[in-house]
């Protein structure tokens, strides 16, 4: 063997252990693209799948694409490969076996996190055993070890370095795969954000060992260290960095921000559509090509995720979608000098040569999909490819080989704590793991955590003691002025009869006129004093939950006129106008009765107090358009700042204690009109403003009117 010879098995071989990196390179990118749970399953599946796919290779799959045959189908020579007939062939079969490992890899990812381990090695042995090496002697097989060459190397099929025969043939199997197993648990639910890898940073590290691989993997395809080497490395790396800018700056146009995923894929795929034309294009077709390959890429991630189809690291558009365009780009950006010639010695025409290119295309898909499917879907009646809904719940880590890392089982104490609510428990800390200062910050927070709940639970229970002895205090207190009322009622009464008979005219034989004005003020300041006694006694009786409404139908409008005579003295003597607008022919109501008129008399009673000399106060009753009884007492009196309207409605308070002018009461008007209406499920609103009077709306609900008229009456006018 002559030295040039020599040199070109050397870098065979050294291109082989260059593509053997690229193992290293996909075990990095989907252990980085899965979750923690899954990682240790898809690494061994990497490894395991090299080896398999290694064996059958050596036992028949070598022989099946490459053996002598007359069929231009498969092979049938080189059984058992024993490395006969020189270094060259023998380089030869480690080259293609690193192939053929390469495309059972393709698979790994993009069914990762929910296919069983056993399920996975079926489908390792499919692709590598029968796929890969029928397609193999189809395209590449030229007749280096005797027999025919492949249907579509005769037809002057081009793909230089697999993005058809490695590339697509590993994304079609995959396809097939990821549509029979289904998508992961919880990938497409409505509102969940997308499943995102747990370690961006290993990918991206698996993306540069598969780049470095692939310049073993295109420039080794020349099987000699020629003058197109150099130039094959070229246009690789313009591929790939072309791919990934192209997909970055896509990314930022779909996604408003560029996404790792993206850029990744996009190089990647930039490399996969590189590797089928890489010896025939210029530098500036090399850009071409790769940058589209990674927008195509990002074109078919989105189009499988809008058919909920789940591949967790891209396989299908990076090695599928990227390896199809490559193929075809041949006959677009290709150099035909560089195409096989036909039988009168001159190569294709582009037309010509694209439409063998799309055959050679149309025949992967055709075969690997159709045949992976066929044979996935038969074992999976046999034994379902998928982990059982556990397993892929715990992970693949732990349900497939009993593994763990200190990650995993830090994220498992988390999710126990979160799901438990229960921190008693510290997290375990794996001395010298990477996870090591989170475990230990993580039993910081939750010490703290315990110790802050602790003290909490010491304060809830002495802020309830304080609650009962509140509560207690508040009964006590609601029991004595309840009884106190009710103790004062009987010697007022008896005060007012007997001031009530002093101040009649007839008894003018009792002295002095002064005494009856002295008796005069005493039944008003009894009636007064009476008023108090009755408003407390209700609002004592409310705020203990002890009234009942006793339920009658009443005349509102009869109820109305009654409260007006009542206040109609106190009026006179204050020289205020009272006036009525009550609608005729209004429903009856069902209430209360002697509530009902209460709330009036501390409505008008109002009214009156704070109104002026020579004001008005009208009392109006209507149906509202929404139906509801609205009785309203509207006044021209000081009226209130709108910020002082909810201070009104709390018992016990004086809003205008500082006017020179004393007004009296003790606040407690208001409040029991509220109180009252929401036992009768209504509503009050008051709308005031200072200096200009205040209006108060009681509205009752439908279904305490007896009866509705069809329409609601114009307001009828009088004054009294």
């Amino acid at each position: 063997m002559t030295t040039p010879d020599r040199l070109d098995i050397a870098w065979v071989l050294i291109a082989t252990c260059m593509i053997f990196v690229m193992q290293a390179g996909f075990c990095c990118l989907e252990s980085g693209f899965v979750r923690a749970k899954n990682s240790i399953n898809v690494a061994l599946k990497n490894l395991v799948d090299f080896c398999i796919a290694g064996l059958l290779f050596w036992a028949f799959g070598f022989a099946l694409a490459f053996g002598a045959g007359d069929n231009g189908l498969f092979g049938a020579t080189h059984w058992l490969y024993e490395g006969g007939g020189g270094m060259a062939p023998a380089s030869f079969f480690l080259f293609q076996l690193m192939f053929c490992g390469t495309a059972a890899t393709i698979v790994s990812g993009a069914v990762a996190e929910r296919v069983a381990f056993t399920s996975y090695i079926l489908i390792t042995i499919v692709i590598s055993g029968a796929i890969y090496p029928v397609y193999a002697h189809w395209a590449w097989n030229t007749g280096q070890f005797g027999g025919s060459a492949g249907w579509l190397a005769e037809l002057g099929f081009v793909d230089f370095a697999g993005s058809t025969v490695v590339h697509s043939i590993g994304g079609w199997v995959a396809l097939a795969a990821v549509l029979l197993i289904g998508p992961r648990a919880g990938r497409f639910l409505p509102g969940v954000p997308a499943i995102r890898g747990h370690d961006l940073v290993m990918s991206t590290l698996g993306t540069m060992l598969l780049w470095f691989g692939w310049f073993g993997f295109n420039g080794g395809s020349t099987l000699a260290f020629d003058g197109k080497v150099p130039m094959i490395l070229i246009n690789t790396t313009l591929g790939g960095c072309a791919g990934g800018i192209a997909a970055l700056v896509a990314s930022q146009l779909v996604h408003d921000k560029p996404r790792v995923e993206d850029f990744l894929n996009g190089a990647l795929a930039g490399l996969v559509a590189i590797t089928a034309n890489c010896h025939t294009v210029s530098a500036a077709g090399a850009v071409i090509v790769g940058g589209i390959g990674g927008v195509i890429a990002l074109l078919a991630a989105m189009l499988l995720e809008w058919r909920r189809i789940d591949d967790v690291i891209g396989a299908v558009p990076v090695h599928l979608a990227a390896g199809i365009w490559g193929t075809l780009a041949v006959a677009l950006f290709g150099n035909p000098a560089d195409w096989p010639v036909t039988a009168a010695g001159v190569p294709h025409d582009r037309l010509t040569q694209l439409g063998i290119q799309a055959l050679g295309c149309a025949a992967a898909g055709g075969f690997a999909f159709t045949a992976a499917y066929a044979i996935l879907w038969l074992i999976n009646r046999v034994s379902p490819l998928r982990i059982s809904a556990e397993g892929e719940m715990v992970g693949l880590n732990q349900a497939e080989h009993g593994a763990s890392s200190a990650m995993l089982d830090l994220v498992n104490d988390m999710e126990r704590h979160r799901s438990d609510g229960h921190f008693a428990q510290p997290v375990r800390v794996v001395i010298g793991s990477e996870v090591e200062p989170i475990a230990l910050q993580y039993n910081r927070v939750i010490q703290r955590v315990n110790s802050d709940a602790e003290k909490l639970r010491r304060a809830i229970g002495d802020l309830e003691k304080a609650k009962a002895a509140a509560e207690a205090a508040s009964s006590a207190k609601t029991a004595f002025l309840g009884n106190m009322s009710h103790e004062l009622r009987t010697p007022l009464n008896a005060v007012i009869g007997f001031s009530e008979i002093l101040s009649q005219e007839l008894f003018g034989a009792l002295g002095d006129a002064r005494y009856r004005d002295y008796a005069r003020d005493i039944l008003a300041s009894g009636r007064h004093l009476l008023s108090l006694v009755n408003d407390l006694l209700d609002h004592t009786r409310i705020e203990a939950g002890r009234i009942d409404l006793d339920e009658t139908e009443i005349d509102v409008a009869a109820q109305c006129d009654a409260a007006l005579r009542m206040v109609r003295e106190r009026a006179l003597a204050g020289d205020v106008t009272l006036q009525t607008a009550i609608a005729p022919e209004l429903p009856d109501l069902v209430t209360d009765e002697r509530a009902f008129r209460q709330m009036l008399l501390n409505l008008l009673g109002n009214a009156v107090k704070f109104t002026p000399t020579g004001g008005r106060v009208t009392l109006a009753a209507a149906i509202d358009p929404d139906g509801r009884l609205a009785v309203s007492v509207a006044d021209t009196g000081i009226g209130m700042k709108k910020e002082d309207i909810p201070r009104a409605l709390e018992p016990f308070v004086q809003l205008h204690h500082h006017l020179s002018k004393s007004y009296g009461g003790a606040g407690l008007g208001l409040p029991l009109v509220q109180a009252m209406m929401r036992l009768n499920g209504g509503t009050v609103t008051i709308e005031s403003h200072e200096g200009a009077g205040t209006t108060v709306t009681l509205r009752f609900p439908r279904a305490r009117l007896v009866r509705l008229p069809a329409a609601s009456p114009a307001a009828a006018g009088g004054q009294n």
